[in-house]
């Protein structure tokens, strides 16, 4: 992790390594700092609970999140050769916005939604599902049949989630969260594909 000033205001770097109780340590002792506009910048595959925490840093210290961005990737020329070429992974996208309903999107690689998913949108995705808010409505992580994929959200409370080829609804009338709560905050919750059934799990 990575902090430096900026004409307007604070940037931070997420970094691969970084997880959400280092950045919660890290930022703890740097708040006054934190109480400007502050925008995240993400390198290679977020940690969740990193940006969470970051978020969480910030607005604790009467900061502003900025918008958050994968940072820019030059790619080379091809190189000449007779092998087949080899894809290069999907970047993750990042949706700085609550996704409403009647929303539908597909994304090749993982998502992150910094809002919530509203009952009647829908967000697919061939890597995983990261919501920083509420997925109340339809969420497929690893289409394409990727059972490696996640859905992390806080909480996950939609009628229906599948990851893989693999599916799990609520039953009717009800949500697959029960919308625990840690001092009037949900807690965030990861769904994961286990001997081909998804579980859903607290994060602590």
């Amino acid at each position: 992790m990575k902090l430096r000033g900026t004409l307007g205001g604070l940037n931070l770097l997420l970094e691969p390594g970084d997880t959400g109780p280092a950045v919660t340590e890290a930022l703890g002792v740097r708040a006054d700092l934190l109480a400007s506009h502050v925008t995240v910048e993400i390198q290679g595959d977020a940690d969740p609970d990193a940006l969470d925490a970051a978020l969480q840093a910030i607005r604790a210290a009467g900061g502003t999140p900025g918008r958050v961005r994968a940072p820019r990737v030059s790619v080379p020329a091809p190189a000449q050769s007779d092998a087949p070429a080899t894809p290069a992974p999907a970047r993750t996208q990042i949706v700085p916005h609550t996704l409403r309903a009647g929303f539908r999107e597909t994304y090749p690689g993982s998502v992150i939604v910094l809002g919530d998913v509203n009952p009647g949108a829908e967000i697919l995705a061939g890597g995983d599902v990261i919501v920083v808010g509420a997925l109340r409505g339809l969420a497929h992580a690893g289409t394409g049949g990727n059972g490696d994929a996640i859905v992390w959200a806080r909480p996950i409370a939609s009628a229906q989630i599948r990851i893989g080829d693999a599916v799990a609804r609520a039953p009717e009338g009800s949500s697959l969260s029960n919308m625990r709560h840690r001092d009037d905050q949900p807690l965030a919750e990861i769904a994961r594909l286990q001997d081909g059934v998804i579980q859903i799990d607290v994060q602590k």
